[in-house]
């Protein structure tokens, strides 16, 4: 570990460091989906595709409430699609052309290369499917490979379950729970926090490369192997 002039420890250095690029208002695209700059265009497709849930507990950990109604709805979109932190992206199902989903980046840190993905809304037509790794694996690529960030970063209500689960198949570690860290909603929101960093992304990208790959699905779509799995063995 290095040490300063007067012995104590002190961090590794950062040779020739330098803010990075704000994310842009850029088309990311894959094999399954391509990410689009959220727009009000994306606003009634986007409805109806949330439509396809039976019931709103995918709205449960979203800052915001589910809107009434499809105009409601509209001025969600049109309002977040204004603004640079959160930076929103549209998920666009390849084949359908339709968008399906929604996330964002957001906390952006440039100077330190610090930034988080959140506003993650993945309608039923996704969920749990290739496209939805896919459309992580395409935002992780912009921000590792593209950008140069040292630091990916995800976020989640210490009792979303399901967002820790998706985490850590993604390749997230685990770094603790920041306790009534926020209010949203009229109640406590205890706050898990993830990252991968920049050392650990090669290995990641590998994994997520391969696991996405054709190859690794049957001709119904069954994985062939995990993700996970990869990881390990790669």
């Amino acid at each position: 570990m290095p040490v300063n002039e007067f012995n104590q420890p002190v961090g590794d250095p950062v040779l020739n460091w330098q803010a990075r690029d704000y994310p842009q208002r850029v088309t990311l695209t894959g094999p399954r989906c391509r990410l689009e700059p959220l727009a009000v265009h994306h606003a009634a497709a986007l409805w109806q595709a949330f439509q396809t849930a039976p019931d709103a507990r995918h709205w449960t950990w979203l800052p915001h409430p589910p809107p009434p109604d499809e105009p409601a709805f509209h001025q969600l979109i049109a309002s977040a699609a204004t603004l640079n932190d959160p930076l929103h992206f549209a998920v666009i199902d390849a084949v359908s052309q339709q968008p399906v989903g929604r996330l964002a980046l957001m906390r952006i840190d440039s100077a330190n290369g610090c930034i988080e993905v959140g506003h993650v809304h993945f309608s039923a037509l996704m969920s749990r499917t290739p496209l939805a790794t896919e459309a992580h694996w395409l935002l992780m690529r912009y921000v590792f490979d593209t950008l140069g960030y040292r630091r990916y970063e995800w976020k989640c209500d210490s009792l979303n379950v399901p967002s820790r689960k998706a985490a850590l198949r993604l390749g997230f570690q685990f770094e603790g729970v920041f306790r009534q860290a926020v209010v949203y909603k009229g109640r406590n929101r205890d706050t898990a926090w993830f990252s991968i960093i920049d050392g650990e992304w090669p290995l990641l990208a590998q994994a997520l490369t391969q696991w996405l790959d054709p190859a690794n699905f049957t001709a119904s779509g069954q994985q062939r192997q995990r993700l996970e799995d990869y990881r390990i063995h790669g």
